[in-house]
């Protein structure tokens, strides 16, 4: 991970963290006191150190890991639109081959997307060998290792998601805890409001869960959507390197070199 990226991280998480804290604010003042209870556990002695409250400061940590896995996505997606390889259907020379990877080196922040450095690795391997069996064959390990890469982008999300329900049921036990507590003591036993007291105890406990899965649901499936996306991106990168690379080579000079010498 180069510094720009290190620093854009950090600022995305710290806007993540800064919508948490607001969204908390924001429900303790305009909520009810029964959705208070529900949402925050407001009522709770160590507020606002609450498993409600980790919980949405995860989720948007969760959120802020999506907006920069589809800021990425988009990004693989513009690709497409900065003409890398000619499509008017001619066969590509080495001339030709070496001011594609010329004016790709040349590109200073395009050189870190999938597309640039599929096109780079395959003609360089190309022109090596001149075969193109093996500058196929490159491509698809390409692809096959990008696939890889996109998967291990997101196991932050897959811990978040992980995370949130796990969050609740820690929740969900700590409260039934405090109901059995409240009820271990003969002096709350005898209170007018004793079966209230633990009535509300537990149902919050059970509301912690309800609101971890929901959360977790929620991120789940926006990350499903943001992941589609990015492997759509890199299929179509691989259809486009396919059609405008790989299937009008063999022509080029350096490839008649190569297979006089052999």
């Amino acid at each position: 991970m180069n510094n720009t990226s290190l620093i854009r991280r950090l600022f995305v998480f710290l806007v993540a963290l800064v919508g948490a804290i607001v969204t908390i604010g924001i429900i303790r003042v305009a909520a009810s006191p029964a959705l208070q209870e529900i949402l925050l556990d407001a009522d709770a002695d160590f507020w606002p150190f609450t498993v409600q409250n980790v919980m949405w400061v995860a989720l948007f940590i969760g959120f802020g890991e999506i907006f920069l896995r589809w800021s990425a996505a988009s990004d693989e997606e513009n690709q497409l639109k900065r003409g890398y390889l000619p499509t008017d259907g001619r066969a590509l020379d080495g001339e030709t081959l070496g001011r594609i990877k010329t004016g790709i080196t040349d590109r200073r922040f395009g050189r870190a997307a999938f597309l640039p450095r599929m096109i780079e690795r395959t003609i360089d391997q190309y022109r090596m060998s001149g075969n193109e069996d093996q500058a196929i064959s490159v491509l698809n390990s390409s692809l096959e290792l990008y696939m890889h890469e996109i998967d291990l982008r997101y196991s932050m999300l897959r811990y978040l998601t992980w995370l949130i329900p796990s969050l609740g049921f820690i929740g969900t036990v700590m409260g039934i805890m405090f109901a059995l507590q409240y009820a271990g003591v003969p002096a709350n036993a005898e209170a007018d409001d004793f079966l209230y007291q633990v009535t509300s105890r537990l149902g919050v406990a059970f509301t912690t869960t309800l609101l971890a899965l929901i959360m977790s649901a929620v991120l789940v499936l926006i990350q499903s959507l943001v992941q589609s996306k990015e492997e759509r991106a890199l299929n179509e990168a691989g259809q486009y390197c396919l059609d405008n690379l790989i299937l009008r080579l063999g022509t080029g000079p350096d490839a008649n070199t190569n297979t006089s010498s052999e």
